[in-house]
């Protein structure tokens, strides 16, 4: 029983990983699209290099530890913290916004977005708990 939960705690960390570790690849290899992203959404000029570097630091870096099973432990906690103000910022407001007017199918993606980030968090959590498992780089610590 042991071998198959290790393998799943291993299959899970990566489908758990693969949604950053994507993104930050993507926001690295054609990052006009974010930038174009965070000036829509209403961040300052001055932050949005910064607000990039970070965010690709954060989703591949740290999704790819994720992915590895090296420190994931504290890795997912950096997410989490990484993902309250990025899903109050990026879709919470957003949606709220969308909400007042009258924006019904935008408010429904915000809302959907929302759940999204809550739920990734929650799996984090969880792997911050339990450990990444014996099939990671550090032997699940």
């Amino acid at each position: 029983m042991n071998g198959f939960r290790n393998q799943l705690t291993l299959v899970g960390r990566i489908l758990l990983a693969l949604i950053f570790v994507l993104s930050g690849f993507g926001k690295l290899t054609a990052p006009a699209a974010a930038i174009g992203y965070m000036a829509h959404a209403g961040m300052p000029a001055a932050l949005i290099h910064p607000g990039l570097i970070a965010s690709i630091l954060v989703e591949f870096g740290l999704g790819m530890l994720i992915v590895l099973g090296y420190r994931a432990r504290w890795a997912a906690i950096l997410i989490v913290l990484w993902l309250i103000p990025v899903t109050i910022i990026f879709h919470a407001i957003p949606y709220r916004e969308a909400k007042a007017h009258g924006q019904a199918m935008m408010a429904l993606m915000q809302q959907i977005n929302v759940l999204k980030n809550l739920s990734i968090m929650g799996g984090l959590l969880m792997l911050a708990g339990s450990g990444s498992g014996a099939y990671s780089l550090d032997g699940g610590k």
